[in-house]
């Protein structure tokens, strides 16, 4: 960052540090659920409140497996206590499809949490899916929905693609910069899973933070299947990374690189401070197109890198002199 640039981003930090926190773009309110049912009857609703409220406490608690903590058991009997409203949807097919859209009290979900003796970590990100099927076009939402299921089970929203709005996907794959650039302006996410079906099974890479895991599977009994050990596979792989608890306070110092401008610093700050396990962040300074900022949060610095890159506006980056994680801006 040139020295003009960075007196003016300097002149900014007193300008931002009293901006609101942006909240992460989502596609829907994470207290939302729909769960499949096969009637309306009491006892199938009650089921569909517990699977969903079950979903939500792993939604809002940060992918924390909650279900061994004292009171999980009592909270899934009265799920309907605190769910704040439903609504039944058929969908097409025949026979049609069920399901039940249950909403939960934003209020009462985190409670329970704390009653737990858990954290409310904040709500990742969605799983943006861009699955192309045997004849080389991109699957739908219906034709998705078993590896939706899947992904909502382990507590990840999910988000489908646009033909018409896509990078290349190869690009995509490669976590090519600009490719990601515009998954996060159009998609508002860092999450993102590839797939491509073929006659035996089916190839798979998971982007996050700017990093691609690939992998394969194959002679899956039925299509749902194939579709279902992929949404388990992926929420498990990103679940290492983004799933840390952390238990001290960890300071250390953060390098960002790709900052073109004054208002890149100001949306970077931002975006640090939306994120709820960063206690405090200061600028030790800049050079060229980035800054060093020393960081004091509620977990491990490679846990907080991991949880930024997955909102999108961030990727790993080339290791900096005197900066214990680096990372890049993305626009």
């Amino acid at each position: 960052m040139r020295f003009s640039r960075l007196l003016i981003v300097t002149l900014l930090l007193g300008l931002v540090a009293g901006m609101p926190r942006m909240a992460l773009s989502q596609t829907a309110s994470p207290y939302s659920v729909v769960v499949p049912v096969t009637d309306v009857s009491d006892a199938q609703r009650s089921q569909a409140f517990a699977t969903a409220l079950g979903q939500v406490l792993a939604r809002v608690s940060g992918g924390q497996d909650l279900s061994s903590k004292a009171g999980y058991a009592d909270a899934m009997q009265n799920a309907g206590g605190i769910v704040k409203q439903f609504q039944y949807q058929r969908g097409q097919g025949n026979p049609p499809s069920l399901t039940l859209l249950v909403t939960f009290d934003q209020g009462a979900v985190q409670r329970l949490i704390t009653q737990m003796g858990a954290t409310t970590a904040g709500v990742k990100p969605p799983l943006l899916l861009i699955v192309k099927g045997t004849d080389g076009n991109l699957l739908s939402k219906d034709d998705l929905k078993a590896l939706a299921d899947a992904v909502s089970k382990s507590g990840y929203q999910v988000s489908y693609a646009d033909p018409s709005q896509l990078p290349d996907l190869g690009k995509l794959e490669a976590a090519d910069p600009a490719a990601l650039s515009a998954i996060s302006r159009l998609y508002q996410t860092g999450l993102v899973l590839v797939g491509e079906l073929h006659a035996n099974g089916a190839d798979w890479s998971l982007i996050s933070g700017g990093q691609s895991q690939h992998w394969n599977a194959q002679g899956s009994s039925s299509e749902d299947s194939l579709f279902a050990d992929a949404g388990k596979s992926a929420t498990d792989r990103l679940s290492q990374a983004l799933n840390v608890i952390g238990a001290t306070t960890v300071e250390g110092k953060l390098w960002v690189g790709g900052l073109h401008s004054a208002m890149d610093y100001a949306n970077l700050l931002a975006t640090l401070r939306a994120d709820p396990s960063v206690q405090k962040v200061s600028t030790l300074g800049g050079q060229d197109d980035g800054v060093l900022l020393s960081v004091k949060a509620g977990m491990p610095l490679d846990g907080l890198a991991a949880n930024l890159t997955a909102g999108g506006r961030l990727m790993q980056g080339s290791s900096h002199d005197g900066a214990d994680v680096s990372l890049r801006w993305l626009h």
